[in-house]
């Protein structure tokens, strides 16, 4: 599914810096997997290359098997749209506009029918257990409930890949603990392939794979055998 081979990536600025230097990871379909590190480690540069957000300088990038290189920019949305869910830490809802309508968001760029995104946006709110909350806005909902509306949008276009940026991080350890079972469940239930970058040793053990990552250098990869398929040891909450 993912496929990254000696992956360079520098910024360029008064003084260069050499993020991520020679990248060599493999992901498979159906993986849940974390990419584990200290702040300045070069984790959310990787994420940002994977979900075709940022360009790299060398190496190469398979993503399903096809090279993402040099991409115009209506290229790389249309990968987005088409395989890539996103998940952030800060939620990125549209305050302005209500949960079921920023659920229906990503469908309407796609050209779907309002009826249909309609329809569409209530019945994955009601798989993620707030469809009672559908018409309220953001500054209305708890972190809890934001970031279930965010996972809602992102798995609206039944995306191959979905990638969490810190998805845990604005939330209180209860509410995180549901957030992460909700992902285990999407993973173990749906079969859904996704990528979690962390500096969290709890979030990091709730996934099978551990990619550590340090200085731009991906250290051990630790297959995580006693992951909790429900995170944290709670139940499933996948409706």
């Amino acid at each position: 599914m993912i496929d990254l081979r000696n992956v360079n990536k520098t910024y360029f600025g008064a003084q260069p810096l050499h993020v991520l230097k020679g990248i060599d990871l493999h992901i498979d379909k159906g993986e849940f997997v974390s990419i584990m590190g200290a702040s300045g480690s070069g984790k959310s540069t990787l994420l940002n290359i994977l979900g075709i957000l940022d360009n790299y300088d060398s190496g190469e990038y398979y993503l399903a098997g096809k090279l993402i290189k040099d991409l115009s920019e209506r290229q790389a949305a249309d990968y987005r749209n088409r395989m890539i869910g996103f998940i952030f830490q800060s939620f990125n809802l549209i305050g302005f506009k209500t949960a079921v309508e920023n659920v229906e968001l990503p469908l309407f760029y796609q050209g779907v029918s309002r009826h249909k995104r309609h329809l569409m946006a209530m019945e994955y709110l009601e798989k993620l257990g707030i469809k009672d909350w559908a018409g309220h806005y953001p500054n209305e909902m708890s972190g809890g409930q934001k970031q279930r509306v965010a996972i809602a949008r992102a798995l609206i276009t039944n995306p191959q890949i979905l990638l969490a940026d810190e998805p845990t991080g604005a939330l209180d350890s209860k509410t995180s603990e549901e957030v992460m079972t909700l992902l285990s469940d999407l993973n173990r239930i749906e079969g859904v392939t996704i990528v979690v970058v962390t500096h969290e040793s709890g979030v990091a053990n709730c996934t099978n794979k551990i990619v550590h990552i340090k200085d731009g250098i991906i250290g051990n990869i630790e297959e995580n055998k006693e992951h909790r398929a429900s995170a944290f040891g709670v139940g499933s909450i996948m409706k």
